[in-house]
């Protein structure tokens, strides 16, 4: 490659650009069925993360009812236990005392109980969103199997093209020089339609068509050196002669004729 010629590296260039072309109207092809699978697959993911949350709450709710249920159960037995106490006391203070104790314990049942209605409340809410999640990710997956089944019939079509335009890309960037392919790969990304070498038609460059002037047109046909557009930063690679104005295309040498010679008239 260090000894290739201006017209080779511009040759090598107009190739890859031309391979890049065509892979762009393969992908063309799919249209937006690519952007539409990934956002369903995104839109699915999101609704599981939610049903992931909700049955974490449900479960972190079940073992909250659990442990009220048993603070029930404990209570219940220093109720029991403060009774029987209560018949051997031995005077109304300590009566009084176990009798607090008690209505301490009572209390702490009723706010089990009402923690616990809350609580199977709060799971009847979340088995309900569950549901709901379930059906979206029900729909939204059929939704998503019929666009992939409509993608995978348009990659199967083209796979064999692609996969030679792939192998015949990289052959051709191995023709071109790191600098002048990572300058060429830069622009392609900056550029909506992907045309990074472009020749010059009717006096503009192709792609942006923004006037070149006559002598850049010149240094462009010579292929002595690389071009850039500087208002697109597009690679000019060729010129279109038959689009060029008389005045524009090359001059071609005439040939000079001799003037038929006259011969005298005889008397």
């Amino acid at each position: 490659m260090e000894n290739q010629s201006v017209a080779q590296k511009l040759e090598a260039l107009v190739k890859l650009q031309f391979i890049d072309t065509k892979l762009d109207e393969l992908k063309k092809l799919r249209g937006d069925l690519p952007d539409e699978v990934q956002d369903l697959e995104d839109e699915i993911e999101g609704y599981k993360t939610r049903q992931a949350r909700f049955e974490s709450d449900q479960k972190e709710i079940e073992e909250g009812i659990k442990k009220h249920k048993e603070g029930i159960k404990e209570a219940e037995k220093l109720i029991k236990k403060y009774t029987e106490q209560q018949k051997n006391v031995r005077n109304n203070r300590e009566f009084d005392a176990i009798t607090k104790e008690i209505e301490l314990q009572e209390l702490e049942i009723q706010i089990c109980e009402k923690k616990i209605k809350e609580g199977k409340e709060s799971i009847g809410e979340k088995k309900e969103e569950i549901d709901k999640i379930n059906i979206q990710i029900k729909e939204r997956g059929d939704h998503l199997d019929l666009k992939k089944k409509e993608l995978d019939g348009i990659l199967a079509e083209s796979h064999e093209e692609e996969k030679r335009l792939l192998a015949e890309r990289d052959k051709a960037t191995k023709k071109i020089e790191d600098k002048l392919l990572k300058y060429y790969e830069r622009l392609r990304k900056s550029l909506t339609n992907g045309l990074a070498v472009v020749r010059v038609v009717r006096g503009a460059a192709e792609g942006c068509n923004i006037v070149i002037p006559p002598q850049k047109i010149a240094e462009i046909r010579e292929k002595k050196k690389i071009v850039i557009d500087e208002h697109s930063g597009r690679i000019l690679a060729d010129v279109d002669m038959d689009s060029l104005d008389e005045g524009d295309k090359p001059k071609t040498a005439k040939v000079a004729t001799a003037a038929p010679s006259r011969r005298k008239k005889v008397e």
